[in-house]
């Protein structure tokens, strides 16, 4: 069983499982190889699970986090709508000098939100990873009609730093997604603020500066009194409420959603426990293996679901911290972990020729695996 998560930057993770097949057959050509491209709720959640649910994509014009149009793509199987942030949103989607966390918007959310509402969808799951924001769903709610003022009543501008300037909220008076059952699917667990929040642990990633992460900080601080007090919800302190910049927090506070882990719902939705205790030998991987994998993220829920079926577990990477070595090290499991900056120190070397150099660490890493060495140090 190939159960990748992607190797962002360099493979999605369809991509990422058929270079692992291809390696896996130079050993094992007559073995029987199934594919599960995995997915946490952030970018690739749409791919992986819109063909499971039996869906079909659709898409629009929305405006992007730079307030730009951006054509989103998103998924309908039947009366369940399928959202990526990624989509609307992503880091992607904004050239690195460009990236500012305290001007991006998640306004294109609200817009795909509007679209979506006027199908007959009775739930919405929304795959939280990837953002460029930390406005904290702030443009996703300006979109869905609800008025963010400052203290002289005029509408606060698009980005989180403009949250600091916020007074008071006014909700809409049609809600249009009132009776939809909405699902925010996350990859982390992290609070609203905090030394663990959106800010601090999150905003550098999208281009903060040390400056402008204690402005955020402060910033989301006073959106979540304001919300508590104009909304009546109390949402720093949420598991998930960190999630993409802050959104987790913003659906649960503009939209009553629910949060949840975004790797539970898809191993659910595609059978993950009963396909591993068909197998005999497990492989997962993703580009970097550290202290995070295993809190939300494929490898770690793959990695739990192979112990309780008790199946073997190699795991392929494109970097491994000593930390993560040592914790697989210990799990009572036959593990074996192999990083590509092991084979090929040049990052952009890897990177560029990522699927060849995976498939044909795959191959010696099973024969490795198969001739039972421990895992390497």
């Amino acid at each position: 069983m190939i159960c990748p998560d992607s190797f962002k930057g360099s493979l999605t993770a369809k991509a990422a499982a058929e270079s692992i097949s291809r390696g896996i057959r130079q050993v094992l050509p007559k073995a029987k190889v199934e594919l599960l491209p995995l997915a946490d709720g952030g970018e690739g959640t749409l791919e992986t699970l819109l063909p499971a649910l039996g869906g079909e994509k659709r898409g629009l014009w929305v405006t992007g986090p730079l307030g730009d149009p951006v054509w989103a793509e998103y998924g309908v199987a039947g009366e369940r709508a399928l959202l990526e942030v990624a989509q609307v949103a992503g880091l992607t989607l904004v050239p690195p000098e460009q990236r500012d966390p305290t001007r991006t918007t998640t306004y294109g959310l609200g817009e795909l939100l509007r679209a979506v509402c006027r199908d007959p969808i009775a739930e919405i799951w929304i795959a939280l990873g990837g953002s460029a924001t930390v406005d904290a769903g702030a443009g996703m709610a300006q979109a869905l009609g609800y008025r963010l003022l400052d203290g002289a009543g005029d509408p606060i501008g698009w980005g989180g730093g403009e949250l600091a300037r916020l007074a008071r909220i006014e909700p809409p008076k049609q809600r249009i997604w009132q009776g939809k059952r909405i699902r925010g699917l996350c990859d982390v667990q992290n609070a609203l603020t905090g030394p663990l929040g959106a800010a601090a642990v999150f905003a550098p990633q999208k281009g903060a500066t040390p400056q402008q992460v204690r402005q955020l900080e402060q910033a989301l601080q006073q959106w979540a009194r304001v919300v508590e007090r104009d909304l009546g919800r109390a949402v720093e302190g949420i598991p998930g409420a960190g999630a993409a910049g802050g959104l987790g927090a913003g659906l649960v506070a503009f939209l009553g959603a629910t949060l949840e882990s975004g790797i539970q719902l898809l191993a659910q939705h595609l059978a993950l426990p009963e396909r591993l205790r068909r197998c005999d030998l497990v492989v997962t991987g993703e580009g970097r293996l550290d202290e995070q994998s295993s809190m939300g993220k494929v490898v770690g829920a793959v990695l739990e679901q192979a112990m309780v079926a008790q199946k073997p577990l190699l795991i392929l990477c494109g970097q491994a911290t000593p930390a993560a070595r040592a914790d697989l090290a210990a799990r009572p499991l036959p593990i074996r972990v192999a990083a590509l900056c092991d084979r090929i120190p040049d990052v952009a070397e890897a990177q560029r020729q990522a699927g060849y150099h995976l498939e044909q660490m795959a191959a010696w890493e099973l024969k490795k695996f198969l001739a039972g060495d421990p895992i390497p140090t």
